[in-house]
């Protein structure tokens, strides 16, 4: 697939599920060129550091999050159910705090034949410090109010492998399932998807 179809999916998603007042404005401002949500990759070496990386991400972690809540036991044992467009709010825009963070610089890397090279690569200049989750949250909450389980699931989809307090994620996870099935998706889109970067032409 090629970056435009990735965009167009994104913003198919969006506008069909994304119905809340505001939503339409914070879909402007992440096409506008105050935003490179679009372009941006979703971290600096490790998952899709390539351009579009972040939208791939971000749509990687929807499919994720509705296949298992789709799951018979997610629903009929844990009994979670959430609306259409609780889950593209909380997957397609659970990594917003990414937005205009990287930056293009270069390091200096050996060849095949040992000679060093000068290459590409991304670096984080990030003139908004608020966090990772609670970035995502602020930002959005500048466009539209979220539910508190959106709210709290944007917060802590990194689970434990964040930098927050182990005992605060683990009450989150206890009060807001939420949160539990989009560390999962995001987890799942992480490691299992997204090792190497898609081909696009």
């Amino acid at each position: 697939m090629e970056l435009k179809d990735y965009q167009e999916e994104f913003r198919r998603i969006y506008t069909s599920e994304i119905r809340r007042e505001g939503a339409a404005q914070l879909l402007e401002f992440l096409s506008s060129e105050n935003s490179d949500f679009f372009t941006a990759p979703a971290s600096t070496k490790y998952h899709l550091s390539t351009e579009g990386g972040l939208l791939i991400h971000s749509l990687n972690v929807y499919h994720c999050l509705r296949d298992y809540l789709d799951r018979n036991r997610v629903k009929d044992v844990y009994g979670l159910s959430y609306s259409d467009e609780s889950i593209a709010i909380a997957a397609l825009l659970h990594d917003l705090c990414k937005v205009n963070i990287y930056k293009t610089g270069f390091r200096n890397v050996k060849d095949s034949a040992g000679i060093w090279q000068k290459v590409p690569m991304y670096e984080i200049d990030d003139t908004l410090p608020y966090g990772h989750g609670e970035k995502s949250v602020y930002m959005i909450s500048g466009y539209m109010k979220l539910t508190r389980e959106e709210a709290f699931a944007i917060r802590y989809h990194m689970g434990f492998s964040g930098s927050e307090d182990e005992r605060n994620v683990g009450k989150a996870f206890g009060m807001f399932p939420l949160a539990v099935a989009l560390s999962i998706a995001d987890t799942e889109a992480t490691f299992f998807m997204e090792k190497q970067p898609p081909s696009m032409s």
